[in-house]
Formats: structure tokens, C-alpha cells, sequence
């Protein structure tokens, strides 16, 4: 017998059928009738929510509803639901605020809320009444945050951000080493007071190099959160807690998808255009859930043939950071990792005066700084100012034949 057939013999079915009856009668009340059928477990009740909600979820949020007619529109749905799933599964289904753990959000293969390929972003859950101890390494980042967001459902989004510090405000040693502590009553240096509310604390870790630093799989940014005071051991997982957790998963999965608000003119910042192609001046969050509330943005949707190309013109402001990517209508970031699809200022190519040209286009123009679509022929353009000073200037946008830009 080989491993493979051993692990087979031994598995959950296998292992069971080789104890005698008796030992088995009366171990679990609940489990399924010969019929297959379930007998009225928590957790069956859970999972069947799971896949109603799913189902649920497709119906409603790719709908007409939302402008989602294209068919491509509706596959890209579809990419995005599972991953939305997928993240919830990570994320939020082993969801422990007693004993917590930093994790990756998200990566070149798990896109939501808005990535960014020069970001590493973890998340960890806590609560608004423990405290904890995080401790880190800027590894080399230009800009490092923490956030808390509060509010909201267990698992589902949260209502806003309470609670930030970033590096400016962090005591840091010579080899980027930094402890942080958060807890409803501390003060002083390094510390960040949670809400009653509390529900998670997200640490982002900003590039600003040639190679975007999400695409690069020996980027390593160690964090690491632990409780102050021992909750000891985890509890056995049983029914409840098991139906507790897809009830998280399915939080998640809704309220990243139907529970949210329809996207209009009225519920939209004021740094959020809805006209195509033209940017309205960037400015800071005010709060936002998910969002540095230190950091400056400015967002609007493109819209090109492909004979086309969108330029825009401007200079980066005095900031830690700044770069300009495309997502889908989803908030997926495209394919960084074989494609251009995003340019931080290491990455850009200045003119003789400084200011940049930045070139959106399915195809290459043949100028420096292009941006590729990878042939979508709509999605949303992304600016992002780290800690900037002063005014930032609106950048400029205009549609032009890619013939011209060729000649």
C-alpha cells in the first residue's frame, strides 16, 4: 500500500466504516437519514443559505438594473462573484478576533475593492474591547498605514474607517522594524484606540519601484498581530460555530455585491467622475470604508474604440506616492502581471518640463507610457496621491485617433 491508498483507507468515510456499529450509534445526533437527506443541522441550513445567495447574487447584481447588459460585462461578473467567494472563503470564514492573523486580501489572482499592483494589503479581524500588538517591517516600502473599519455586519462591509496611523506617525527603527498597539484605551506613540465596533484592521504596504510589487512573488512584507492578554485555545469547531462562519462567508458575499448602493450621481464622491474620460479634481475619502483616509484620490470611467486612445496630461504633486491604474467595472485591477496596466512614478517617463503623458489604448501607440486596456473597451481609470502637500492638480484627458499618436 502506497501513501496515496493509505490516506484513501483512512480518510473520514474510510476510517469510520472500520469502527464497529456500536461505537458509532448515538456519536451524532444530527448527520443525514438513509436516504441522504439532511436531518437538521446549523451548518446544512448555512450551506443551503450559501447557495440560494449565490444564485441570488447573479440574478440581482448582474442585472439591467445595474447596466450590466453586455455580455462581456456579464462574464466579467462572473470572474468577480467567485472571486468575491473566493476572498470570503479566505477571509472570513476561519474568522477569529480572539486569535488573529494577518492575511493577503488580495493578489494577481484574487482582484476586488480596488487593488492595486503596486500595494501589498493585509487584513486581520479584531474586536472593539481586546487589545492587541502588531508588530512589522517596512521592508523597504515608501509608504506603510493601518485603518480599522467599524460598523456593519459580522463578516459583512463595514460602515466606515475609525482609526488610522501611517508611518509619518509611527516611531520606526533603522532596520524599518515598528511595533504598533491597538486596544479601546490606549494613547500615546504607536497606538491606535479601537471603536466598540470594531471590526477589522487592514495594513497597506506601498512600491514605488519599476517592477510593480504585487506581480513579484519574493515581495515579502512581515506582519504579524497577537491578543495582550491569552485567550487560550481555540474551541473545537462544532454546528454552531461551523453555521457561524458560512454565515460570515455569505455577510461578505452580499455585502460586497447586492447590499450595495446603486452607483449615481448623488451617492458618489465629489473626487468620483461618471462622465466619461474627464477627471474631477482629486481630493481625500472623508471616512470611506477601505479607504486611507491620509491619501488623496481621483477616479472616472474611460470609454475608447479601438482606433482610440485616451491621453492624459499633468504633473504628479509633491506626495510619498502616486500612480494611475485600470480596473474593471468590478474594481478588478486588469492583468498586471503580464500586462502594463498601471504606472506609479518610477514607472513614468517624464517630459523635458517634468510633467508626464500617459497614453490609455488596446494597442501600443508607440509612445512612451502606455497603458494597456488588454481590449476592454470600457472600465475605470484610478489615480492615487499618498500623503500629498499642497494642491494636486487635476489631470487633463482627452480621446485621440491612435493614428495621430502614431504619426
Amino acid at each position: 500500500m502506497d501513501r496515496r491508498d493509505f490516506l484513501k483507507s483512512t480518510s473520514a468515510a474510510g476510517a469510520l466504516t472500520l469502527l464497529p456499529l456500536a461505537q458509532l450509534a448515538g456519536a451524532d445526533a444530527g448527520g443525514r437519514g438513509a436516504d441522504g437527506a439532511q436531518l437538521g443541522t446549523e451548518s446544512g441550513r448555512a450551506y443551503a443559505d450559501l447557495a440560494r445567495t449565490l444564485q441570488e447574487v447573479e440574478a440581482e447584481y448582474l442585472s439591467a438594473r445595474r447596466g450590466i447588459t453586455r455580455a462581456g460585462d456579464i462574464s466579467d461578473g462572473h470572474r468577480f462573484i467567485l472571486h468575491v467567494l473566493q476572498t470570503g472563503l479566505f477571509l472570513r470564514f476561519e474568522f477569529d478576533s480572539e486569535r488573529p492573523s494577518f492575511r493577503r486580501i488580495v493578489s494577481p489572482t484574487r482582484k476586488l475593492l480596488g487593488d492595486n499592483p503596486d500595494a501589498l494589503y493585509f487584513e486581520s479581524p479584531i474586536r472593539g474591547d481586546r487589545r492587541y500588538r502588531i508588530r512589522g517591517n517596512t521592508a523597504g516600502a515608501v509608504y506603510t498605514s493601518y485603518t480599522v473599519e467599524a460598523g456593519g455586519q459580522e463578516g459583512g462591509y463595514p460602515e466606515r474607517t475609525d482609526g488610522a496611523i501611517n508611518d509619518t506617525e509611527m516611531k520606526i527603527g533603522e532596520d524599518g522594524s515598528y511595533e504598533i498597539l491597538l486596544g479601546p484605551d490606549v494613547s500615546g506613540p504607536n497606538t491606535v484606540r479601537l471603536p466598540a465596533d470594531a471590526r477589522t484592521v487592514t495594513t497597506r504596504s506601498y512600491f514605488e519601484s519599476v517592477r510593480s510589487a504585487a506581480a513579484d512573488q519574493l515581495k515579502v512584507v512581515p506582519v504579524e498581530i497577537v491578543p495582550v492578554e491569552d485567550p487560550g485555545p481555540a474551541p473545537t469547531p462544532d454546528d454552531a460555530s461551523i453555521a457561524r462562519s458560512i454565515r460570515r462567508v455569505i455577510a461578505y458575499l452580499r455585502g460586497t455585491t447586492v447590499d450595495q448602493p446603486l452607483r449615481t450621481a448623488g451617492n458618489q464622491p465629489d473626487w468620483v467622475s461618471l462622465v466619461p474620460n474627464q477627471f474631477n479634481p482629486p481630493d481625500k475619502p472623508a471616512g470611506m470604508a477601505f479607504a486611507a483616509p491620509d491619501n488623496a484620490y481621483a477616479s472616472a470611467p474611460y470609454v475608447l474604440r479601438p482606433d482610440q486612445a485616451l491621453v492624459m496630461e499633468g504633473r504628479f504633486p509633491r506626495c510619498r506616492f502616486s500612480s494611475v491604474s485600470l480596473w474593471s467595472r468590478y474594481l478588478q485591477s486588469y492583468d498586471y502581471a503580464s500586462r502594463q496596466i498601471s504606472l506609479n512614478r518610477a514607472q513614468t517617463k517624464l517630459q523635458t518640463d517634468g510633467s508626464y503623458r500617459i497614453v490609455v489604448a488596446a494597442s501600443d501607440p508607440g509612445v512612451p507610457n502606455w497603458i494597456d486596456t488588454g481590449g476592454r473597451p470600457s472600465g475605470l481609470v484610478y489615480w492615487r496621491f499618498l500623503l500629498p502637500e499642497g494642491k494636486i492638480e487635476t489631470p487633463r484627458a482627452r480621446v485621440e485617433p491612435l493614428s495621430e499618436l502614431r504619426g
